[in-house]
């Protein structure tokens, strides 16, 4: 145990001096640019990575894997879906908030509406991250961190007890790193952590299946195939309770357009680039690498599946946690624990970072001080970073309550503001009567109605609920923009500050966003009865 407490150590405080090192000097923290965006100094590489980390910790791996763990690779629409919406996000998206030369969502929500819409989904782009996305990157990194180093047994305390430890351990680092280097930091710190994620990730699936073939990686995947080819089909029945296949076109596409495309905790990472080719390029690296996530973020849980049997599901969140501990050598351990470590911190200081920057560009200069040097905002984004990491330390042990798994926790949640969102921002591109009536309209009736659904519509799939209520919160918002709108069509060009930011796109970004597609159906197919899986 002493050996993997010490290679732990020794792997996280070498990648953090990398980090700082590589960092320092470059971008000045104490203004609110450097702080907040790195000075807008990212290049593809250093995108791609943050963007991947910040998306990718361990509620997807313990997450998802428990999903697949119980409905197999049908679970692999929330990672080989997404790569179809990246795409978009380099090649719609991205263009356009570039010419706008915004710093956030909400900067968007405010030139192409009000200042009070902008407020409306600030908060709830705090609410959301505050209480769920956060503490569930915590409890479930505390899940993981406790079945590596048992901490429970090491200290003879109950398991909570264990993870509560834990969380505030990761909690405080967390914080820490926010505090000393700002997003800079945590960016070039993913950058390194990605590539150790991808190793440490894809070893588990193959040393699990090395075990189920007894030594051989080629007979274990004659195991999975033979015994459960039911598994490594991806499209799920019309009544799956985690993906139903018509929900792959309706909800889960809106959904993913919602969090890859419009969602503040990953496009700012976009908006620290240096330029708008180096966003584009970093989104398009996001989105290759997406599609092949699935390999370590769904497939693990059909291999603990073949080697667990029905162990786990009643907390299919287990089984992930249990298949690391099985499958990787003592030696190992130290060394997936920081890779693990990587993905936690990336998540939870991305989304801390994310959350700060709302608060002090929405709220604390337009509201509270008006005349806040950027001095004084990088001063206010440190104090918000603790004190939102203290209350998602403190709400992160109830997760544990959470009955529909963490992940589907987490994509529950965020329902009750991504249809409407999503509906403001492409309506801002392309429907000029739209106002910020309509806008404000269409989120209200939204939170209320999903609210709603989830006391009497609790056995309708929630991807369903989205999709309809897509539909109907479209309706909702045309109607009520040609109601109130005045005669003044809204322009873009007027808020155009392309002299301040290169907004030239890459020439190549349609033709690879078309071979992702390509190569998204391609997958499909493979995991399908058409391919290796049977029904």
């Amino acid at each position: 145990m002493f050996f993997i407490i010490a290679s732990f150590a020794i792997i996280v405080c070498l990648i953090g001096f990398i980090a700082y090192k590589k960092t320092m000097g470059q971008v000045d923290t104490t203004s609110s640019e450097g702080y907040f965006l790195g000075g807008k100094s990212l290049t593809a590489p250093v995108v791609a990575g943050t963007i991947i980390m910040t998306n990718l910790s361990t509620e997807q791996i313990v997450g998802q894997n428990g999903q697949s763990y119980v409905a197999g690779m049908q679970v692999m629409a929330w990672e080989v879906t997404a790569a179809v919406a990246i795409a978009l996000l380099a090649s719609v998206f991205l263009p356009k908030y570039f010419r706008y030369g915004i710093n956030t969502i909400s900067d968007f929500i405010e030139i192409r509406y009000d200042t009070m819409t902008k407020r409306i989904v600030s908060i709830l782009f705090i609410i959301t991250y505050m209480v769920s996305f956060m503490p569930v990157v915590l409890y479930s990194g505390a899940l993981v961190f406790n079945k590596i180093f048992r901490v429970d047994q090491m200290l003879g305390i109950s398991p909570i007890a264990a993870i509560t430890i834990m969380v505030i351990f990761i909690g405080v680092v967390g914080v820490l790193y926010l505090f000393l280097g700002g997003m800079t930091l945590s960016a070039y710190s993913d950058t390194i952590y990605q590539f150790g994620l991808i190793i440490g990730g894809l070893a588990i699936p193959f040393l699990g299946l090395r075990l189920l073939g007894d030594g051989s990686f080629l007979a274990g995947i004659e195991h999975v195939t033979q015994n459960t080819p039911e598994l490594l089909n991806s499209i799920g029945s019309v009544d799956s309770k985690i993906v139903p296949w018509p929900t792959l076109f309706t909800g889960m596409f809106f959904n993913n357009l919602f969090f890859w495309c419009t969602n503040q905790m990953i496009v700012q990472k976009a908006f620290a680039a240096k330029n708008l080719k180096e966003a584009q390029k970093g989104a398009l690296l996001v989105g290759t690498f997406k599609i092949f996530g699935a390999l370590f973020l769904v497939f693990p849980g059909v291999v603990a599946r073949n080697l667990f049997g029905d162990k786990f599901l009643s907390l299919p969140d287990g089984a992930y946690p249990q298949l690391v501990v099985d499958v990787l050598p003592t030696w190992a351990m130290g060394l997936f624990g920081a890779v693990i470590f990587g993905a936690i911190l990336s998540s939870f200081a991305g989304s801390l970072s994310s959350t700060s920057t709302l608060f002090a560009l929405d709220f604390y200069r337009p509201i509270i001080n008006k005349n806040a040097t950027d001095s004084q905002m990088a001063r206010v984004g440190r104090i918000t970073n603790i004190t939102l990491g203290v209350i998602s330390i403190i709400v992160a042990p109830f997760i544990s309550k959470a009955g529909s798994g963490l992940y589907a926790f987490v994509q529950e949640f965020n329902g009750l503001y991504n249809m409407p969102l999503l509906i403001m921002i492409v309506g801002a591109f392309y429907f000029k009567q739209a106002t910020a009536t309509g806008a404000k309209t269409t989120m209200i009736f939204h939170v209320v109605v999903y609210a709603l659904s989830k006391i009497f519509l609790q056995d309708i799939h929630y991807l369903y609920v989205l999709s309809g209520l897509f539909f109907v919160d479209l309706l909702i918002y045309i109607i009520v923009s040609k109601l109130t709108f005045k005669g003044n069509a809204f322009e873009i060009s007027h808020y155009s500050i392309a002299e301040e930011v290169e907004v030239e796109p890459w020439s190549k970004v349609k033709v690879l966003s078309i071979v992702i597609t390509i190569v998204v159906i391609s997958t499909y197919l493979f995991f399908s009865p058409l391919g290796i899986a049977r029904i």
